[in-house]
């Protein structure tokens, strides 16, 4: 290879020795021949020069690896789809939720082989609509899941301008708007939780929040294990409701805790954390020798709906020292209604709050942050790889904003621009309104529960989830007890016991 700097282009760290090809800035190209600068010379035209290629195994360096023209029609017409079959009929209430198949129909109708050449796009078109036509429309008015719904037109546009940018975020210099964006959000969310200050991380799922809060009260109670695993430690054990989220057995597992040292404990009639029952719980795990570090206390939980008594249960924190997290991943968002924020009542003495904008306030899955009240750097201790090749500490700007290094995450998503969008669109009354017309719809639907014959409430709600029961006219008139049960239990084989259905903010 020629040592002339003429003849030399760095590509990725690399030099390729070009024939007199120059770069003018950077993605910019000109060529120089016989003294003339050629400038407006496309790449196809520079490719057909046998002078201008440069080949390497084969493989022309310096042409065209897309067709331009042909790619971004492709993705005006795939765009001119999406609003023509998703965003235009996302209200329409005489369009089907889904064109349900089994598996196998569904198998035979979608043609998902990946074949040696690629297929031209009029057909990529046709695969598109087929994937609408087949999926369930979560956007529908008659969508109804336990935990999110609806299309939020804001939270829309930010994805699609997350997928157009394609950023990663875990550095300032690749991801300089995002981070400033994520910062922003994070701080407003833990003014609302309580805190004057904290730190906190945009995760994928309330799931790997709980894990990532686990671990880190482990960090915290043994800083060793980082460097020394899990070898010599005692038998760690942590708290948690009856009625959490399934996540906090798959993160002790993940962990290594094991979850055999979950203890589950017990609640009350409407769902609800037991306060003596997790102190003697604690003070029995004690006695065995085990050494409690986390209790997850749930605020919203995925059933019922209930909200743990936060204070009593920062109580026994505090006496037997131990870290409190908060899974609030879906009553988080009551924070930002006056009226019902008191559900909350306590949030403020947490350690860590799991919360998932994209429930309640519809701001797109996925988008769920970790906060964390701890302001000395905590998570970065916990997490940090100190990866050289990205987290240099002598760059020309604040290093503090390479926020990358306090997430198990290398490519990480902007997930808080999604949320971001939504709320400068609405504003903080706009949210609070959202959750205020979704509890609201929550209490209508009661009480037309109530009216309806057949249906039988099992408690008053205490957020958005409403449980009941559909009782067929057979057994209408039965007397409950154990073979009113067996068979009411027959009459939906497969189901679960309980009708549930968490109101999502559409029009009735």
């Amino acid at each position: 290879m020629s040592s002339d700097p003429d003849r030399e282009c760095p590509v990725d760290g690399l030099f390729l020795e070009l024939n007199k090809l120059t770069f003018v800035k950077r993605g910019q190209l000109r060529l120089e021949h016989n003294g003339h600068r050629a400038g407006g010379i496309d790449q196809q035209e520079m490719v057909s020069s046998k002078k201008s290629a440069v080949l390497v195994d084969g493989v022309i360096l310096n042409g065209p690896t897309t067709d331009a023209k042909a790619g971004e029609k492709f993705v005006e017409e795939a765009c001119r789809l999406i609003m023509e079959e998703v965003v235009l009929k996302a209200t329409d209430v005489n369009e089907k939720v889904c064109e349900w198949r089994s598996p196998e129909q569904l198998k035979q109708l979608l043609d998902l082989e990946m074949r040696d050449t690629g297929e031209p796009h009029h057909r990529l078109l046709e695969l598109c609509q087929d994937v609408i036509r087949y999926s369930v429309k979560t956007n529908h008015p008659r969508f109804f899941n336990q935990l999110y719904a609806g299309l939020d037109y804001y939270s829309l546009v930010a994805r699609f301008m997350i997928e157009a940018l394609n950023p990663s975020v875990y550095t300032y210099e690749v991801s300089p708007v995002f981070l400033l964006v994520e910062e922003a959000v994070l701080k407003k969310m833990i003014e609302f939780i309580g805190w004057k200050e904290g730190d906190g991380i945009f995760n994928p799922g309330g799931s790997v929040s709980n894990m990532y809060a686990m671990n880190l009260a482990r960090y915290k109670y043994c800083p060793d294990i980082k460097e020394k695993g899990l070898s010599g430690l005692p038998r760690l054990i942590l708290f948690t409701s009856a009625e959490c989220h399934y996540s906090m057995k798959k993160a002790a597992s993940f962990l290594g805790i094991g979850t055999d040292n979950v203890c589950f404990v017990e609640t009350d009639g409407r769902g609800k954390m037991i306060p003596d029952e997790l102190e003697r719980q604690i003070w029995q795990a004690r006695k065995e020798g085990a050494a409690p570090f986390l209790v997850c206390a749930t605020s919203g939980t995925t059933v019922l709906g209930a909200f743990d008594p936060l204070d009593e249960i920062a109580d026994i924190c505090e006496r037997h020292g131990l870290w409190l997290h908060v899974d609030a991943s879906w009553g988080g968002s009551a924070l930002l209604s006056r009226k019902h924020r008191k559900l909350l009542h306590g949030v403020h003495r947490a350690d860590s709050v799991a919360w998932n904008p994209h429930k309640m306030l519809m701001a797109g899955i996925q988008c769920c942050a970790l906060l964390v009240k701890d302001k000395s750097d905590l998570l970065k201790k916990c997490y940090s790889a100190k990866a050289s090749y990205l987290f240099q500490q002598d760059k020309f700007y604040d290093v503090s904003y390479d926020t990358g290094d306090k997430s198990i995450q290398c490519s990480r998503r902007p997930d808080a621009f999604k949320f971001w969008m939504t709320w400068k669109a609405l504003g903080t009354s706009g949210l609070e309104e959202r959750v205020n017309r979704a509890l609201a719809l929550s209490r209508y639907l009661v009480e037309e529960i109530k009216k309806r014959e057949g249906f039988k409430l099992l408690l008053e709600p205490e957020y958005a989830n409403i449980c009941f029961w559909y009782i067929p006219p057979s057994l209408r008139e039965m007397e409950e007890g154990p073979e009113f049960w067996a068979k009411l239990n027959l009459a939906g084989p497969g189901c679960p016991q309980l009708g549930q259905l968490s109101s999502p903010p559409h029009d009735l």
